[in-house]
């Protein structure tokens, strides 16, 4: 793809940002769109306050319309435009639908500085121990859960993804 081609998908992508924090006020200054061989098949912008939904994040609903547009949780071969770096939700779930490549517009010290956002400091939180991180974890019925992944694994017709 040219350079004005990737120009193009993330202009798209920075004006849904616009729509979402300035024009409709229903979240933060983000917006996305996937695209496969030269086409948006997939786009969203942040809509966190407007749904009181904090995965309703620009990528997550790109994402899911282009999942959802393919009938496959994967995207191979698709590149996702964001206005702005993904944060951890969005980046797992790029790297889960197995999107190529991503370009980006501003950067998280960006969001940080002009949009002082409470959660930012989640990925220090992801890098800790869990028994050091500010959400508590404890395993708890661990050989109840098991079984049923042992019966799962057992399935010739099991969900493979």
């Amino acid at each position: 793809m040219e350079k004005k081609d990737n120009e193009f998908f993330m202009h798209k992508a920075i004006e849904l940002s616009r729509r979402a924090s300035i024009i409709e006020k229903t979240g933060g200054v983000f917006g996305a769109v996937v695209v496969k061989d030269g086409e948006i098949i997939g786009e969203g912008y942040n809509q966190v306050i407007k749904n009181n939904d904090p995965t309703w994040h620009a990528e997550m609903h790109a994402i899911r319309e282009a999942c959802k547009k393919l009938g496959t949780p994967h995207l191979t071969g698709c590149v996702l435009y964001s206005s702005a770096e993904c944060c951890p939700m969005c980046l797992a779930t790029a790297y889960w639908a197995h999107i190529d490549k991503i370009y980006y517009g501003a950067t998280t010290g960006d969001a940080l500085k002009y949009g002082d956002f409470q959660d930012i400091d989640i990925l220090d939180e992801i890098r800790k121990d869990p028994k050091d991180r500010r959400i508590k974890f404890t395993e708890l019925l661990r050989p109840d859960a098991v079984k049923v992944w042992q019966e799962f694994a057992k399935m010739p017709d099991r969900a493979r993804y």
